[in-house]
């Protein structure tokens, strides 16, 4: 499902389904003496390149892991689609020094025992050794292979004691026009929301995600903290969060209220279900090449065997 821009955007500026998934341009790591500390990474300069980045360390592979090769570092952070930092696609890594992540705080709301607010060093700690910060690399949907650094979501939300009653999760990315100039112009109805079902929340494949190539997420990635649900298309993957809310009713999600006969609150890769405009039924890598032979699109973008309960007995060509 490719995000559309509403009419007043030329058509040249929207992202081709291609490269969707392709994300932001490292320009900044700021106040990484927080949670880089804690995770034995030191400051990393403006101009500095991957290569010679201080990487996170003491990490474990997830058991989620693909054994695909990751995208390259340059592919993965170069084209962007975060509109928060401008509709550009290359807008969010030229702006992504404006979004200040330290001090940074996630009010945890709604539905829950525990409601409260917590810093994004206090995220980072107190996790299980089953649960704390690992390397996932996966497939994104649509077009990259992704080595993100995060941990569970549930073992987040766990500590907030959800309801019984609390049947969904929703989120909010940060909204303030002065660290992200997109926000100046009504692109999308401000702040960006999106949700999840709990079952989804919950699911360990579903994680927050704090890095990135075994380093700090740079801001044009939605950095201090994004949300990351593979077997999803990319919209669905929230960024720069703020607010986290348990909730008895479906969330609303913003590109599901800006075009809801294209993106579903769902968001589930299917090849079965085409946008309106396109279909989702093949697709290329980043890094292959514009001529490359183009790979079948796997229900759940490949993570059936991890997903499909959630889903058992639902019409996916409905619920999409």
């Amino acid at each position: 499902m490719l995000i559309q821009r509403p009419a007043d955007i030329p058509s040249s500026e929207i992202t081709p389904p291609t490269i969707y998934a392709r994300r932001r341009e490292f320009l900044q790591m700021t106040a990484a003496l927080g949670v880089g500390a804690m995770l034995g990474v030191g400051m990393r300069p403006i101009s500095a390149t991957a290569s010679t980045a201080t990487k996170i360390s003491s990490l474990q592979d997830s058991r989620f892991s693909t054994d695909e090769a990751p995208t390259s570092y340059e592919d993965i952070t170069t084209y962007n689609n975060f509109y928060e930092l401008d509709t550009g696609k290359s807008d969010p890594a030229r702006n992504a020094h404006r979004l200040k992540t330290r001090p940074w705080t996630i009010v945890v709301d709604g539905e829950c025992d525990a409601p409260g607010e917590i810093g994004i060093e206090d995220v980072l700690s107190g996790f299980t050794q089953e649960e704390r910060i690992y390397r996932l690399r996966c497939v994104e949907a649509w077009a990259m292979v992704v080595p993100w650094v995060g941990f569970p979501l549930g073992a987040l939300l766990k500590r907030f004691k959800p309801k019984s009653r609390a049947k969904y999760v929703a989120f909010e990315t940060l909204y303030d026009p002065t660290q992200m100039p997109g926000q100046r112009r009504a692109v999308l109805d401000w702040p960006y929301v999106e949700g999840l079902r709990m079952d989804e929340a919950m699911h360990p494949l579903t994680i927050l995600s704090t890095g990135l190539y075994g380093e700090l997420l740079p801001g044009q990635n939605g950095a201090p903290l994004r949300l990351v649900v593979p077997w999803k298309y990319g919209f669905k993957s929230i960024k720069s969060i703020v607010r986290i809310s348990f909730s008895e009713q479906q969330p609303p999600a913003t590109w599901n209220l800006m075009q809801p006969n294209e993106y579903g609150f769902y968001a589930n890769v299917n090849p079965e279900v085409d946008h309106p405009r396109w279909s989702q039924a093949r697709h290329r890598m980043i890094g292959e090449g514009l001529f490359a032979k183009k790979r079948p699109t796997l229900l759940f973008n490949g993570y059936a065997d991890q997903v499909a309960s959630l889903y058992a007995g639902m019409d996916l060509t409905k619920f999409y």
